[in-house]
């Protein structure tokens, strides 16, 4: 179970700074409006990724149970995080503009309730959101090694993802002024290739999946004896 909530710590951290609309707004509102406004707007974009998760998930557990150790299924996830990244990569690389705009123009909607509705609504009008977490639960299906590893590794992506944003909130003003629309440029460059690297390691899991039992018989030799 450790083990599965250290694999998952790299992806809250990377979800974290998925910089878009919703970052740029978060950021807004703490230094605008204030710590416990920009906490309201934050909890809704979590609510939309909740409600993601459920859907993602009760869609893909039976299927996770019959082809638990179905190479086919890696690829599928690995195709998604691959298409994922791939498809981020292009957008960022076409709207530096955009970075721009968003970066000097975020409207605020006055008011918790308006506040806790436009998270919730930014983050679940984006289909991205539902297909990177159906892609990170087949993710954590190859990662985990515990029964419930696939849960502890969605529970810990999100705990982490908004002790994140927590620290973005308490330090909006400073991190504001210190991302430029360069910076942010290079930035979503580099997730979207993360995230594409890891899309890869699975379709490479899932093309060789004799070579990865191989390694892992390899790594059990000579891992010390617990």
């Amino acid at each position: 179970m450790f083990d599965d909530i250290l694999a998952a710590i790299p992806f809250g951290i990377i979800l974290a700074f998925t910089i878009g609309p919703v970052f740029f707004v978060l950021l807004e509102t703490s230094a605008t409006k204030g710590f416990k406004s920009a906490l309201i707007f934050d909890c809704g974009v979590m609510l939309a990724d909740i409600f993601f998760i459920l859907v993602a998930f009760f869609s893909t557990n039976k299927l996770l149970d019959k082809i638990k150790d179905d190479p086919n299924f890696l690829v599928f996830g690995g195709a998604l995080l691959v298409i994922y990244g791939f498809i981020s990569f292009l957008k960022t690389s076409k709207s530096f503009r955009n970075i721009v705009k968003e970066y000097h123009k975020v409207e605020i909607k006055k008011g918790y309730g308006k506040l806790f509705l436009k998270g919730f609504l930014l983050n679940f009008i984006n289909i991205g959101v539902l297909i990177g977490w159906v892609a990170f639960i087949v993710l954590g299906n190859s990662l985990t090694k515990s029964e419930d590893g696939v849960i502890v590794f969605l529970s810990t992506i999100l705990i982490v993802y908004f002790l994140v944003d927590l620290i973005k909130i308490l330090i909006a003003k400073r991190l504001k002024n210190r991302l430029t629309p360069r910076i942010i440029f290079k930035t979503k460059k580099i997730i979207a290739l993360v995230i594409l690297g890891f899309g890869c390691l699975l379709l490479i899991q899932g093309f060789f999946p004799k070579e990865k039992e191989l390694l892992k018989e390899r790594l059990e030799k000579i891992s010390p004896i617990k």
